[in-house]
């Protein structure tokens, strides 16, 4: 009896812990459109070089003010090169796919990413899936092929969602690979740490910045400041916290309502609505995703 009452109190979550989930979740839902609407002034590249520039000194304060450590000098290579794939690639082909796919359907195209990290996993990490899992695999991928069909106009297929479906892979991959040294740094620290190096990545985009920055209208500016601080730096921050709450399975389980978030304020913002196919395509998805991860492990 005693470890039953044990096990339940370790899969609760409390209210406190609720509230900050729906806020991350609310901030990393906006993401998507504020993307959207900085891309109306700023290239993919000089919008995600912003973001993180800002992102990073966000963050850098944060480690000033917890005196975060330094990494080990052996690591730096290995942290710069996941901060690379998971920020810059991630971020950077975010910002080009979304110049032709809408913020909704971006936001269904990412949710994939889990299947992509069940697929590595089984690489990597050597873990197995069941024929659940598989069966859960082929529906996300009909799914993002609906919706890339969708935003394509439901006759040809968008090329965008290619980007996006490439976003999702590159973070999987960094998910995947970042565990030993998420062990040996912390949540918090490796964040900070692969955010700096994929910003320093993304500095190819440095030349003309500050001229786009100045030509730029202010709404656009002020999108991809709002998408360092809060979706970046204050969003990434809320859920690592919400992590040492929580248990990881039913944190992570309330990422499923980033792209129902997601799809509400980009209609709420830019009055965008998603084709019917791509809905449609976004829910198989989305049942495939939580098929692998509840019932193909």
């Amino acid at each position: 009896m005693e470890s039953d009452r044990a096990g339940s109190s370790r899969k609760r979550i409390d209210t406190r812990t609720v509230v900050m989930l729906l806020v991350v979740l609310g901030l990393w839902g906006s993401a998507f459109a504020a993307i959207r609407v900085g891309l109306e002034a700023y290239a993919p590249g000089d919008l995600a070089l912003l973001r993180f520039l800002v992102a990073s000194a966000v963050l850098a304060v944060y480690a000033l003010c917890i005196r975060l450590p330094l990494p080990q000098v052996r690591d730096v290579p290995a942290i710069w090169l996941l901060g690379s794939l998971g920020i810059a690639v991630y971020n950077v082909s975010l910002a080009y796919g979304q110049l032709s796919v809408s913020a909704g359907a971006a936001s269904l195209l990412i949710g994939v990413g889990p299947v992509f990290t069940a697929l590595l996993a089984m690489v990597f990490l050597r873990e197995r899936l069941k024929v659940r899992g598989w069966l859960g695999i082929v529906l996300s991928f009909i799914g993002v092929a609906l919706v890339a069909r969708g935003e394509g106009g439901g006759v040809r297929f968008e090329p965008g969602a290619l980007l996006v479906v490439l976003s999702a892979l590159s973070f999987s991959l960094y998910s995947v690979l970042q565990k030993p040294y998420l062990s040996k740094y912390g949540a918090m620290g490796f964040i900070a740490y692969a955010i700096w190096g994929g910003t320093l990545s993304m500095l190819v985009f440095l030349p003309g910045l500050a001229q786009t920055v100045r030509q730029a209208s202010l709404g656009a500016t002020l999108a991809v400041v709002y998408l360092g601080v809060l979706p970046g730096a204050l969003g990434l921050v809320i859920w690592t916290y919400a992590l040492s709450l929580a248990p990881a399975s039913t944190v992570a389980s309330f990422l499923y309502l980033v792209p129902v978030s997601a799809i509400f304020i980009a209609w709420v913002w830019l009055g965008e609505i998603p084709l019917a196919l791509s809905l449609v395509g976004g829910v198989l998805s989305l049942v495939g995703v939580v098929l692998v991860n509840t019932q193909g492990r």
